[in-house]
């Protein structure tokens, strides 16, 4: 692909963010220079690709840099429409509900998410594991509604939502070795837990998805220096 769509991809293995671009280029099989930024010491090709917000994940498409994971996303889709599956419904209403659930996994999981790890004190880190609970119940219906009996968000397919849910499974996954609470529960989310099962299996997931037992040793180490109060900024954007 180097001319015509010379892509390269600005990232660090452990980003959750970085791993649903990983998954979107996979998934349209698409090839890519997979760069690894040093992010407390940022690269001056980052800095200049990102001068706003100076984070990774950073696409850059014949010289042109794209940025935030969820605009990337839907840019691969875009651009390379004729080249593997399309992520997106072509119904203009599905697009748009798919865009709310995209929104969804980002404001009201993610985000609490990282508060339940990174929070300061046990009263933040407690309301972050209630809001991270809270929305996965939510998830659990819109399964149920955007997959029509399928067995991804997107339908029979994988869509954008299952990309964007996807790139943090394997953080999910260290969260429950490290605090031992079952976040996608058979019991209570049992469509969920299914779509886990069924998503690890892809090959995009297998090509994508950063090894379950080095990131637990990367947020073990993170967490001991923490402890150690060394200052850690943006650790993975």
């Amino acid at each position: 692909m180097a001319g015509r769509d010379d892509l390269k991809l600005l990232g660090t293995w452990p980003s959750p963010f970085v791993t649903r671009v990983k998954l979107a280029l996979a998934l349209k099989g698409l090839s890519y220079e997979d760069v690894e930024e040093d992010l407390y010491k940022k690269s001056e090709l980052l800095l200049k690709s990102n001068p706003v917000h100076k984070k990774i994940p950073v696409l850059i498409h014949n010289g042109a840099p794209v940025c935030e994971s969820m605009i990337i996303l839907q840019y691969i889709d875009e651009v390379f429409a004729g080249t593997g599956p399309s992520l997106l419904p072509a119904d203009p209403y599905e697009r748009a509900i798919a865009r709310f659930w995209m929104a969804y996994v980002d404001d009201k999981l993610v985000a609490p998410w990282r508060q339940w790890l990174r929070g300061k004190t046990e009263e933040e880190k407690s309301e972050g594991k209630k809001q991270a609970f809270a929305a996965v119940e939510i998830l659990e219906g819109a399964l149920r509604e955007c997959s029509k009996g399928g067995g991804f968000f997107g339908g029979d397919g994988v869509g954008l939502v299952d990309v964007a849910l996807g790139g943090v499974l394997s953080w999910m996954k260290v969260t429950e070795v490290l605090s031992g609470d079952k976040i996608f529960e058979a019991a209570k989310t049992p469509l969920l837990a299914a779509w886990v099962e069924r998503f690890i299996e892809l090959d995009a997931a297998a090509a994508a998805l950063p090894d379950v037992a080095r990131l637990l040793e990367f947020a073990k180490a993170r967490e001991a220096a923490a402890a150690a109060s060394k200052f850690y900024s943006e650790p993975l954007r």
